[in-house]
C-alpha cells in the first residue's frame, strides 16, 4: 500500500477493541510500517482478545479511556503526538439505541465533540510540516442516509435521514466534523461503510448471532419478513479502504465505501445454514430442512430500514480501491472462525 509521503504515522484510533477498530489495528501492525495508540473504554462490544497478539508490538500501545474525558484526551495527544486520528469509538446496535438512546448521545454525539476539540487544539500548536500531515478520519455509516427504495445507491452526494437514535446520533456526529473543517479548518476526512462481518463481531450481531444459535441448535430470530436488503463489506476490506483513504484521501472529501454484496437477511441467514450443514456434516440439523428448521421470524423492530446499496465508483476510481471478497467466500471464512472460536 503507498502512503502519504511514504512516512511512518503514529495513529490515533478510538473504539480499537471493538469489531471493526480491531480489524484495522490488526492490518496496520501486520501489514504496515505505522504505530498505533488505541483508546478504548472497554464497553460491554470491546473484545481486548482481539489484539491480545499484538500486546508484544513496539508499535502498538493501549490506553483505556472515555473519549468523553477532555483531560485525558488532552494528554493522549501531548503523550503520543499522533499524525492522524482514526475515529470509530461509538455506540452502534440499533435495537439498544431504541430501548435506551442516551448512552449513544453521549458517546457519539458529546465524544465526537470533545475528541474534535482535543485534536483542534493539538492541531493548532503543530509546526508547518507536521501540521501537514494531519488527518481526523471520521468513521460514519451508511445508515445515516436512511431508507433506499428498491433502486438506486447511496453515495457522497446523498441526503441524511436517519431512521433510528443510532444513525441520527452518527449523523449529528458527521455534522460536528464537517463544521469543524469549515470553521476551524482542521483537515478531516469522512468514510460511510455498508454492512461489516467477518471474525470478532460481537454476538448481538445478525451473522454471528445466526452462526452461535445454529450450532446451538437455538431459534434464530429474524425480524419481520426478513426481506431487509443490507450491502455486506467484508471487514478486513473495509479496513483497507479506511488506511488508503486515510493516507491517500483528499482533505474535506467524503467516501462511501461497500462490498457491492446485496443480500436480504433471509438469504444472509440460509446461506450461514448451508455453510453450516457443509462444514458440520455430523451434526444433528445437517440434513432434511437442516438449520433453516431454526428459523423463527418475529415482530419488526420500529423505523427499520428496508434497503442500503452504496455506490462505492469514487473510492474506486480515485483512489484504487475495490473489495477483494465476495459475499459467498467472505461468509465462508467467517463461519469458518466462529467454528473454530465458539464450539
Amino acid at each position: 500500500m503507498t502512503h502519504r509521503n511514504e512516512q511512518a504515522l503514529a495513529i490515533l484510533i478510538t473504539g480499537g477493541c471493538g469489531f471493526i477498530g480491531s480489524a484495522l489495528i490488526r492490518f496496520i501492525i501486520n501489514f504496515t510500517h505505522h504505530s498505533v495508540i488505541n483508546i478504548d473504554k472497554l464497553t460491554y462490544a470491546a473484545d481486548p482478545s482481539s489484539l491480545k497478539m499484538l500486546n508484544q508490538s513496539q508499535r502498538y500501545h493501549f490506553i483505556e479511556g472515555d473519549i468523553c474525558d477532555a483531560q485525558l484526551l488532552t494528554q493522549v495527544f501531548n503523550r503520543f503526538q499522533p499524525d492522524a486520528v482514526m475515529h470509530l469509538a461509538a455506540e452502534t446496535h440499533v435495537d439498544r439505541s431504541i430501548s435506551g438512546p442516551a448512552e449513544f448521545i453521549q458517546t457519539n454525539i458529546v465524544g465526537t465533540y470533545q475528541l474534535l476539540e482535543a485534536s483542534r487544539q493539538f492541531y493548532n500548536g503543530l509546526l508547518s510540516a507536521k501540521a501537514a500531515r494531519f488527518r481526523f478520519h471520521h468513521i460514519s455509516t451508511d445508515e445515516v442516509f436512511g431508507d433506499l427504495p428498491g433502486t438506486g445507491f447511496f453515495n457522497e452526494q446523498s441526503a441524511y435521514a436517519p431512521s433510528s437514535p443510532y444513525s441520527a446520533s452518527k449523523a449529528s456526529s458527521d455534522h460536528l466534523v464537517k463544521a469543524w473543517y469549515r470553521t476551524y479548518g482542521l483537515p478531516i476526512l469522512i468514510s460511510y461503510c455498508s454492512n461489516n462481518y467477518g471474525p470478532y463481531q460481537h454476538p448481538e450481531k445478525l451473522i454471528p448471532l445466526t452462526i452461535i444459535r445454529a450450532i446451538a441448535g437455538e431459534q434464530i430470530p429474524i425480524y419481520g419478513n426478513g426481506l431487509q436488503i443490507r450491502d455486506w463489506l467484508y471487514v478486513d476490506d473495509h479496513v483497507e479502504a479506511l488506511l488508503t483513504i486515510l493516507t491517500l484521501g483528499n482533505v474535506g472529501e467524503t467516501y462511501t465505501v461497500g462490498g457491492n454484496n446485496e443480500q436480504t437477511n433471509i438469504e444472509v441467514v440460509r446461506s450461514i445454514c448451508a455453510h453450516l450443514s457443509q462444514l458440520l456434516p455430523d451434526h444433528r440439523l445437517a440434513s432434511g430442512n437442516g438449520f433453516t428448521s431454526l428459523i423463527e421470524h418475529i415482530e419488526d423492530r420500529p423505523g427499520h430500514d428496508r434497503r442500503y446499496a452504496i455506490d462505492a465508483s469514487k473510492l474506486a476510481t480515485t483512489l484504487n480501491w475495490t473489495p477483494k471478497h465476495t459475499f459467498f467466500n467472505g461468509l465462508y471464512r467467517t463461519v469458518q472462525w466462529y467454528l473454530a472460536h465458539v464450539q
